[in-house]
């Protein structure tokens, strides 16, 4: 399929844009017929499930945005005159069709579709069962979009395959793939890894970390925790760990405050056997749930007694995803940024911001936790290659 020009690519994005704009109502109507179908049994997906106005104005902003971006494909990386007079050019270029395997966002068919596209990328859909109608629909708009502006509708497809149909894709693909992207849980990871013949993108777990060192601002460290357990706890960017350091001046006093502060927020509370005495928690019982993802109003507490301990336990339990410090010292900020290995690290401030809107990239495909080809928030940027062109007037090697 020949490469699209960023004008027609900002066409289609725009035209997308106003068209989940005039069927607002009606994509809000059919998530409502998802989510009734759909049994509850976990929160975190069926607050994902969820499409509300506020969801469909992050859905037309986020297709504005992207419109509005520079082209990553075509973008000169590198230039080189050989002695001999041949000029190398080394240049972005588009992947060519990414597959994207997500679970109950409907939101992520606007989002990861409108990312992959305006970086030149026909995009496979393949979205959980639970949102199936609000997948379908979306994707009408999209070949809608696209038709207006006389695109063939091959750019975006939906994939409607139940698990055994994925799988046999996934290990044989009846078309070419150049990448695939699994966006979910632990289980979902492991399928496509196990299954995937051709490059696979791991977007893994949070288990993000806030590490209280001895010299934090109390008032902030609640106020960071409490944004980053409780705005949103579906997301993988929330915080499901709290390290704080013995020597915090008050010790007793803030960790009593932050566990009644949170409870008041209707989490529960684990502590280690050092935070047992603290009144409505519970003592863990096993040493593995430092390494799990909650997803749920569920947060564990523990006590560290340096900041060397702090980074190490997190490098040891963490998702890899993201971890904060709390402390008004500069320097042991940086020393703990630097240490610890996660795609993102912060000093003062919540976790939750580990998100490509929020990061500048103007949304994001996944929330990479590999370290090829790219961490953290996949945006526009990273979802290129790169390709050689080499000009010539007959010399030879």
């Amino acid at each position: 399929m020949n490469p699209l020009s960023i004008e027609k690519r900002n066409l289609v994005l725009r035209s997308m844009a106003k068209l989940v704009e005039q069927d607002r109502n009606s994509i809000i109507l059919t998530s409502k017929e998802d989510l009734l179908a759909y049994d509850g049994s976990d929160l975190a997906m069926q607050e994902r499930l969820k499409v509300d106005d506020k969801k469909v104005d992050e859905m037309i902003l986020s297709l504005n945005q992207l419109a509005s971006q520079e082209d990553p494909v075509g973008v000169e990386r590198f230039h080189f005159t050989h002695d001999n007079g041949i000029k190398v050019i080394n240049k972005t270029a588009a992947f060519g069709t990414i597959l994207i395997i997500y679970e109950s966002r409907p939101d992520v068919t606007i989002e990861a579709g409108g990312i992959a596209f305006k970086s030149g990328n026909k995009i496979l859909l393949k979205g959980g069962k639970e949102a199936l109608k609000s997948n379908l629909k979306i994707v009408d708009l999209w070949h809608q979009a696209l038709e207006e502006n006389r695109v063939s509708k091959d750019w975006v497809k939906y994939l409607n395959y139940n698990r055994a149909e994925t799988q046999a894709f996934l290990e044989k693909p009846t078309q070419k793939v150049d990448l695939i992207v699994p966006r979910g849980g632990e289980k979902l990871i492991e399928f496509v890894k196990a299954h995937a013949t051709c490059p696979v993108i791991v977007s893994g777990r949070g288990n993000n970390f806030v590490y209280v060192h001895k010299d934090a601002d109390t008032d902030l460290a609640l106020k960071i925790i409490l944004n980053a357990k409780i705005s949103k706890i579906s997301a993988c960017n929330a915080v499901d760990k709290v390290l704080i350091d013995s020597k915090l001046p008050n010790f007793e006093g803030f960790a009593a405050i932050l566990i009644e502060t949170l409870k008041e927020s209707n989490v529960e509370v684990i502590v280690d056997e050092s935070l047992k005495s603290f009144e409505y928690t519970e003592t863990l019982q096993n040493e593995d749930i430092w390494y799990e993802e909650f997803l749920d109003y569920k947060i564990l507490i523990g006590t560290i007694d340096s900041e060397e301990n702090a980074i190490d336990k997190i490098n040891k339990y963490c998702g890899g995803h993201s971890a904060v410090i709390i402390t008004r010292d500069d320097k042991e900020a940086q020393k703990f940024m630097d240490a610890v290995d996660t795609a993102a690290v912060y000093q003062n401030a919540s976790t939750r911001f580990t998100d490509g809107g929020q990061f500048g990239l103007g949304g994001e495909l996944a929330i990479s936790t590999d370290k090829l080809h790219q961490r953290g928030p996949i945006g526009l940027q990273h979802l290129v290659t790169n390709k050689w062109y080499v000009y010539g007037e007959g010399q030879i090697r």
